[in-house]
């Protein structure tokens, strides 16, 4: 080797600058023709590190490098020529065998002549102190290919000593780190710092999110003081952080090694490098060393109308129930993610009326101009006649995955617009308040449109003179969480009537702790000691619930607990019910209880033996060592045993991240007339109502009226057959995260994982005069599938691994009431169905000219169904009550 090392003077500069002089990065020695091989291979899998399990495939060529010319007043200042020969394209699998899609291709069939004559074409490198100035190649060459020498270029770029510094190179603006040892240097590139002009986005909520990490190391092998081969290799991985077997890897590999050398072309003379680049060839041009972004052809793809036509019956509303409803709206969204405004808005006018808001539900969610400029001119907001597809499209815009500021100032637009619906204006300011908080969350809150739609929001509340709009900009705010309207919300949860004070009550609900300071607190706590006027039980105990989940005060827990025995009988019960739950559940508050129970005065018999049917219960749906799945369901009853409040939650939590998946609640009041019943305290004027809200994905809906008024319910009453109410029914884009990978060989990677759902919620409230007996229904049912892909693009040939997971589950919450004694006989059940849950493994490798390799992988298993606990205490009660029900009944049901 030392040998070798003496023919061409060394390939690379010595590591020792007191040896050859040179104290930066690398040089080549006069006159002298350096033959070397180059190879960059590539295989995709799911991070098991089975090279037998991957696809992928590996470029080689030879490589000549000769030094053109130095400048005469430094050895530092360098143009090189590097010039790839002999190209050869093969599979990293090496057991592909009879399989392989280059078997019996030569290079120019693989890579197409054109593209071969270009990889072949020799690139200029100009090098000062080891970086690379500038990297000059031909121009008009295919991007893709020039990238591929790009790729080869950046590993000329070095130093020699130790240090931390940025460089510019195929990836970008990189910080790299340099660590020099007697017998290799490596170079540790932080990818995460590059910067490069890529397309991409994520969904902000973690819990829905992707978690993804990227390495890059070069290593310089130095034999006797001489630089003798490159290896570098870059890995890029992902999983998705609640479903961890969506996962996948990228590793990218490059060899760069000295083979021998000859006698080459003498230096050129010149003291300027423009003059000596003219006169090798003046066709060379100055080019980004960054790496640049193209996009494959598509030769004889299928129009959008085309992929729509093949789409639109997995679409029609009697399959949404089924998985396959969710890959196809997944599928179409990233066709309507490349389609034109023009070409939308034709599918959107031709579509039946069946299928429209399931096609409505896509277009929104491919979140692209010309998708909202389609769908915005297909709307008519001032017409009465299409309130579901509108419906549809602002849900759809509440769950947006990536929302920016042309869609919020879209929908500040349209409010400030004529509406043929009171009910889809309400929408929209409830809609674009989940716009703001989304907006914020990705540091948006300084953009002209959020600015807008706060103050528009908080303007309205303050200046609302109808109850319609004060309950409409509580509801937006409810969504936005702004900090600063925290005064408002206190100052209607105080004074405001009962609708009104319950709303502000539950938004207040909805913040984080570190906006519920000492000062709000002492509002809640005079809500629920009714210290200045009487509140109704669901204001007073949600104001306890807030004041119980942020962090309480030793007093503030105290006198919750010496308050029980004082309220309202059902009220009694379900404040004892809360604070068991912290206690069993092991709630943040459950030390300060447990401190304050060692009282007596606070924990007595007498206290905790109040009787009644109110509960509030917390329980694990599943829990694994990085995350768990919650639910909570309180009840609270009237005095005279009808559902005043039923409030059933999901969370989930990853880590410390947590998304409120769904709450749906159903409230009733004024009731008590139709049994002859005495109202509670405080209760004693209020209109017959009932009705539903519904929160899902962390985005409030507009709530359901299932009857307002005396004559509405005498009405329901007599003419309604028990079916349920619709709260949300669609498809919802739920994952969504996109990236586009500049690869340090040349090649072009992406990593997407999109994830949708068919969901239908759905609930009754039926009520039985004749069997003194009250029923609360709450249907969900979902369709759900996730697809996470990895691809390798080097335009001649594409590598893909595609892992997915499906099912089709439901969850129901039934709870029902005999209150013709007292204590009423109660029965809660919330049961879980048996589930398929389906995963899918397909990779590939195909050539631009259409061969190809696949494979397919398919598990199936069942996902037992499961009833869970609703209630502290063992009862036989659901024994009693779940009887059959009668066929008609003379008070009717609703």
């Amino acid at each position: 080797m030392i040998l070798l090392a003496v023919l061409f003077l060394c390939f690379i500069s010595s590591y020792s600058a007191s040896v050859k002089g040179h104290t930066t990065g690398l040089s080549l020695n006069n006159d002298r023709l350096y033959k070397l091989t180059y190879s960059t291979e590539v295989f995709l899998d799911r991070g098991k590190g089975k090279q037998e399990d991957s696809v992928g495939y590996r470029i080689s060529s030879n490589v000549d490098v000769i030094l053109l010319w130095r400048n005469p007043d430094g050895d530092d200042d360098q143009l090189i020529q590097i010039t790839m020969k002999d190209v050869n394209v093969e599979n990293v699998n090496e057991q592909r065998g009879e399989k392989s899609i280059f078997k019996g291709k030569n290079p120019p069939k693989i890579i197409r002549k054109e593209n071969l004559e270009a990889l072949q074409r020799p690139v200029l490198l100009h090098l000062v102190h080891g970086k690379v100035k500038e990297f000059y190649s031909y121009p008009n060459e295919p991007v893709a290919i020039e990238n591929l020498k790009r790729g080869l270029a950046s590993l000329f770029q070095m130093q020699l000593s130790s240090g931390t510094t940025n460089e510019v190179d195929i990836s970008g603006d990189c910080k790299v780190t340099y660590q020099a040892h007697q017998d290799k240097v490596t170079k540790i590139k932080a990818l995460d710092s590059c910067k490069i002009e890529r397309s991409g986005f994520t969904t902000s909520n973690q819990v829905l999110g992707v978690t993804s990490k990227a390495t890059s190391v070069t290593t310089y092998k130095i034999e006797d003081s001489f630089v003798i081969a490159v290896f570098a290799e870059e890995t890029h991985a992902f999983r998705m952080n609640f479903l961890q077997t969506i996962a996948g890897n990228i590793v990218s590999k490059q060899k760069l090694e000295l083979k021998t050398t000859e006698a080459g072309p003498r230096l050129m003379p010149g003291k300027q490098v423009a003059t000596i680049i003219k006169a090798v060839d003046s066709e060379y041009r100055a080019l980004p060393i960054v790496g640049q972004n193209f996009q494959s052809e598509c030769k004889g793809c299928p129009s959008l109308a085309e992929h729509w036509q093949s789409t639109r019956k997995h679409l029609q509303p009697d399959n949404l129930s089924k998985a396959e409803a969710v890959r196809s709206f997944l599928a179409f969204i990233q066709h309507l993610r490349t389609a034109r405004r023009e070409e939308i808005l034709q599918i959107l006018k031709a579509e039946s009326k069946e299928v429209l808001p399931q096609l409505v539900d896509a277009v929104t969610s491919a979140q692209t101009s010309d998708s909202l400029d389609a769908i915005l001119d297909f709307l008519d907001f001032k017409s009465d006649s299409s309130i579901i597809l509108q419906e549809r499209f602002l849900y759809a815009c509440g769950f947006a995955s990536h929302p920016d500021e042309e869609l919020l100032r879209a929908l500040i637009s349209k409010f400030k617009g004529s509406f043929g619906s009171n009910d889809i204006r309400e929408t929209v300011m409830i809609i674009a308040g989940a716009l703001v908080r989304k907006l914020c969350q990705n540091e948006g809150c300084k953009l002209k449109a959020v600015v807008e739609a706060k103050k528009l929001i908080l303007g309205g509340l303050e200046r609302a003179e109808k109850k319609e709009d004060t309950m409409m900009y509580l509801l937006s705010l409810k969504n936005a969480l702004l900090p600063e309207g925290i005064p408002l919300l206190l100052k209607y949860a105080e004074s405001g009537e009962g609708p009104i004070s319950h709303l502000a009550t539950t938004t207040l609900q909805r913040y984080d702790v570190r906006f519920i300071t000492d000062e709000v607190k002492k509002t809640l706590n005079r809500i629920y000691h009714q210290n200045r006027k009487v509140h109704e039980k669901t204001v007073r105990t949600t104001a306890a619930t807030i004041i119980l989940n942020n962090n309480p005060s030793y007093m503030e827990v105290k006198n919750i607990l010496l308050s029980i025995g004082e309220l309202p009988k059902e009220m009694n019960k379900y404040m004892l019910a809360v604070v068991q739950d912290i206690l069993r559940f092991e709630m943040p508050a459950s030390k300060m209880v447990r401190r304050v129970l060692k009282e007596m005065v606070a924990h007595n018999y007498d206290r905790f033996s109040k009787s009644g049917s109110s509960s509030a219960y917390t329980g694990y749906i599943e829990r694994a060592p990085h995350s768990a799945s919650t639910y909570s369901l309180d009840i609270l009853y009237s005095g005279s045993g009808i559902l005043r409040r039923s409030n059933l939650n999901i969370f989930q939590y990853i880590g410390k991240d947590s998304l409120h998946s769904s709450q749906v609640v159903i409230e009733a009041q004024g009731l008590e007339a139709l049994i002859a019943a005495t109202p509670d305290e405080g209760e004693e004027n209020l209109d017959s109502y009932a009705g539903m809200s519904a929160i899902l994905f962390d985005v409030q809906l507009r709530p359901v009226t299932f009857f307002n008024g005396y004559s509405d319910l005498m009405s329901k009453m007599l003419s309604a057959s028990g079916d349920p109410v619709s709260v949300v029914k669609g498809l919802i884009l739920l994952i969504d995260h996109s990236q586009e990978l500049q690869l340090q060989s040349g090649l072009k990677a992406n990593m997407d994982v999109q994830g949708g759902l068919a969901i239908d919620i759905s609930g009754a409230m039926e009520f039985s005069l004749w069997y003194r007996e009250s029923k609360t229904r709450v249907k969900n049912r979902v369709a759900l599938a996730i697809v996470g892909s990895i691809t390798v693009d080097s335009s001649f040939v594409k590598a893909g691994l595609e892992i997915s997971a499906e099912t089709e589950a439901g969850l129901e919450f039934i709870s029902t009431v005999q209150f013709s004694q007292y204590p009423f006989l109660v029965c809660m059940q919330m049961d879980k169905d048996g589930a398929p849950f389906r995963q899918f493994e397909t990779k590939y490798e195909r050539l631009s000219t259409g061969r190809g390799y696949v494979s397919r992988r398919r598990k199936e298993s069942i996902i037992a169904g499961s009833e869970f606990p609703l209630h502290q205490e063992n009862s036989d009660m659901c024994k009693v009550v779940f009887a059959p029900e009668p066929e008609s009944s003379s008070g009717g049901w609703f």
